[in-house]
């Protein structure tokens, strides 16, 4: 992808068509706004002067581009490139392989986009993206399990993508109905992993509608964790052991918790009786260390990321 040297663009004459295939979050806005308010914009967008002759196709930057809007900014930096229609949108999904990547969601609405607009096979999708077939078949199936009224609240705010994956796994009948519970509970994607296993579990609809009404009984009887030899082919080496390294540790700290639930914790004897000491000032201190270095590593991709 040769893109041009960046120039000047007029805000008004950047089209956002492609928009409907990006997820946008009030609190990224927010963030990218204090960022932009303090250093301006880093960065140059990406348009496509392919899409359209007489357009510029906005394909990374979105919300740079919602910022300088509310901003009231007349002009931005750009880069170019010559791509057409289904070429940009899979340069939509490589301008952020280099940071956090595109949530899944949006990866399959790109993908469903190539597929069922430009008429392409699972194959040739997988080519121009850089991926397997199983990898675009998992995503269309996300793409087209999704009820178009769960899309839509995701458009709007009112659900996770983590959430959307896992109502996806969901018959399209049951999925709004599973979906309001995990908006009313603001259950974290965990814990919606968790009720879809349940609910999937049900042995008939009796099962599943007592599952909705009894929430924090059925993620207290689930929450112990096993966890799931792993590899993502869409993650470096790196990504991978990062990933497995968190999962360790939530792997020990649910063992820890069964250990502390064990009746026998209330008769140490005296010499015991200092292991409570030295693992709350041991696992406090590793805490805080991980919790530190964890929002260090997202502090510095947030900004990269806040700007595409």
């Amino acid at each position: 992808m040769t893109k041009t040297e960046p120039r000047s663009l007029a805000l008004a004459a950047i089209d956002r068509r492609f928009a409907s295939l990006r997820l946008i979050s009030s609190a990224d806005l927010r963030r990218l706004r204090v960022s932009i308010e303090r250093e301006g914009i880093r960065h140059a967008v990406l348009v496509s002067t392919a899409v359209d002759p007489e357009r510029s196709v906005l394909l990374d930057g979105f919300k740079r581009v919602r910022v300088a809007e509310e901003l009231e900014l007349e002009t931005l930096w750009a880069h170019g490139v010559a791509l057409d229609a289904a070429q940009s949108k899979a340069a939509m999904l490589h301008a952020n392989q280099a940071q956090r990547g595109l949530s899944d969601i949006e990866e399959a609405w790109i993908v469903r986009a190539l597929v069922r607009d430009h008429g392409m096979t699972q194959v040739a999708v997988g080519e121009l993206l850089g991926r397997d077939k199983s990898w675009v078949c998992r995503r269309l199936k996300l793409a087209e399990a999704l009820e178009a009224t769960l899309q839509d609240d995701l458009h709007l705010g009112l659900l996770s993508a983590s959430a959307a994956r896992e109502l996806a796994r969901l018959p399209r009948g049951n999925q709004i109905s599973v979906a309001r519970v995990i908006r009313i509970h603001n259950l974290s994607s965990r814990q919606a992993e968790r009720l879809v296993d349940a609910y999937l579990e049900a042995e008939d609809e009796k099962a599943q509608r007592q599952i909705l009404c009894s929430v924090d009984r059925v993620l207290a009887k689930r929450v112990m964790w096993s966890p799931v030899e792993r590899h993502y082919s869409e993650l470096s080496s790196y990504g991978n052991d990062l990933l497995c390294g968190i999962d360790g540790v939530v792997e020990s700290m649910q063992h820890l918790l069964k250990l502390l639930d064990d009746p026998r914790v209330h008769y140490l004897s005296s010499t015991e009786a200092t292991i409570p000491d030295y693992g709350l000032e041991i696992l406090t201190d590793g805490a805080a260390c991980i919790s530190e270095k964890l929002s260090q590593i997202r502090s510095s991709n947030t900004e990269k990321e806040d700007e595409r």
